[in-house]
């Protein structure tokens, strides 16, 4: 592992368990010495990989993006985007866990040109067919959910280093400034209840696929670090396993796919508050120097603002957040984001009620993840997005937000 990723690694460790140990107060935030990166409002992204990129879309997330994230396929969509502005990063998409044989990621018997995965179907069928994982009765593992996508042995060293070899020889032909890296899970239920042949339950197979993706994100990410790339992994369920988060995002950050959604079908407290996760992204965003990629899938006002808001709590340099339906298909863009909060002028507070509040220097945002109301006291001189003045007391509902802007100077 280079120098680089060491000190990452080893500051994400001590920064988590700073805000573990320390009280949930504003004092209680991680210390970083050195230069103080500006914490600004959420940026945009784009997670593009539901269909091919229209030319206007193009043209439009130059103007509105800080990060866009392609299929393989659309090299001439990420090489327009860097000609309309060089700053956007345009990351590929390409699975860690999955090799796949639906239409487009192979043409009749042959492996298509650009994969959605490192490793091609054909490729692994004919050459290293023990590259498949199988569960206890010797049958390939099928995504639920998902037809023809196939569970790989990522604990395979081999295919780590195919995988590894075969994606950063494209990233750098291609000219992609980096990799998403799909599906870097804790567990394997979300796809399929099998247990993986040679473990004894799915407590096993879990902790063998995290080990295993362990191994493949540091092989990888060492070698697109080495060769001027960025990494990127999505890092499924990381409440489940503390310190996964801060581990998986020492490259060059990490995403999060499902956040600031609420639990029990909808009705409880908000998930991404629970277990050690947001400590964690805490201590990412507080080190200002890697990409907190945020997705939201929204149908209500209600999951936009929540959102939004809680992504505001994070605020960084490099804090990104968009809406979405699990299709991505569409870019979006939310009126939460023509908010213009300006920097944050304060590190984000948890209140003993359990709500959290942050203040920006053009506006303030709350957020309560509990499963019951909270009464907030707004900073003065406050009005909603549509310009109404915000009472001096409010009641938060639970699992809802706030998002109030300074007043128009007179």
């Amino acid at each position: 592992m280079s120098q680089k990723s060491l000190i990452r690694r080893f500051a994400g460790v001590v920064l988590v368990l700073l805000s573990t140990a320390c009280s949930v107060s504003a004092a209680s935030d991680p210390i970083v010495t050195g230069p103080v990166p500006k914490p600004l409002a959420p940026c945009a992204w784009w997670y593009g990989i539901g269909d091919s990129p229209a030319a206007w879309e193009i043209r439009e997330a130059a103007k509105h993006y800080d990060v866009v994230v392609l299929n393989a396929w659309e090299t001439s969509a990420m090489r327009r985007l860097h000609d309309l502005n060089p700053k956007v990063k345009v990351l590929v998409y390409k699975d860690f866990s999955s090799t796949r044989n639906y239409a487009g990621a192979v043409e009749g018997d042959r492996d298509s040109k650009y994969l959605p995965t490192g490793i091609g179907y054909h490729a692994a069928q004919q050459q290293h067919p023990d590259w498949f994982a199988t569960d206890t009765n010797g049958k390939r593992i099928e995504w639920a959910g998902y037809p023809k996508h196939w569970q790989m042995t990522v604990w395979n060293k081999a295919y780590q280093e195919a995988w590894t070899k075969a994606v950063v020889a494209e990233v750098v032909r291609e000219g992609w400034d980096g990799v998403l890296a799909d599906n870097d899970f804790s567990s394997l239920r979300y796809y399929s209840p099998a247990v993986i042949a040679g473990t004894s339950d799915t407590a096993g197979t879990d902790r063998l696929l995290r080990e295993g993706l362990d191994g493949l994100l540091q092989l990888s990410g060492d070698a697109l670090e080495k060769a001027g790339k960025m990494l990127v992994p999505n890092v499924s369920e990381s409440q489940l396993t503390p310190g996964r988060w801060s581990a998986h995002s020492r490259y060059s950050g990490a995403m999060e796919e499902n956040f600031g959604l609420r639990g029990d079908n909808g009705a409880g407290e908000l998930i991404t508050f629970k277990g050690n996760q947001f400590k964690e992204q805490r201590a990412q965003a507080a080190l200002g120097e890697s990409w907190l990629l945020l997705i939201t899938h929204t149908k209500s006002d209600q999951e936009e603002r929540v959102g939004y808001a809680s992504a505001a709590l994070l605020a960084s340099p490099h804090t990104c957040w968009t809406q979405a339906d699990p299709s991505y298909k569409s870019p979006y863009w939310s009126i939460y984001q023509d908010a213009r909060l300006g920097e944050a002028v304060e590190a984000a507070n948890r209140l003993p009620s359990g709500a959290w509040t942050r203040r920006f220097s053009n506006g303030w945002v709350a957020v309560n993840p509990t499963k019951a109301a909270v009464r907030l006291t707004p900073p003065a001189g406050l009005v909603t997005l549509r310009g109404e003045p915000v009472a001096p007391e409010t009641d938060l509902p639970p699992a809802d937000a706030a998002v109030y802007v300074n007043a128009p100077k007179k």
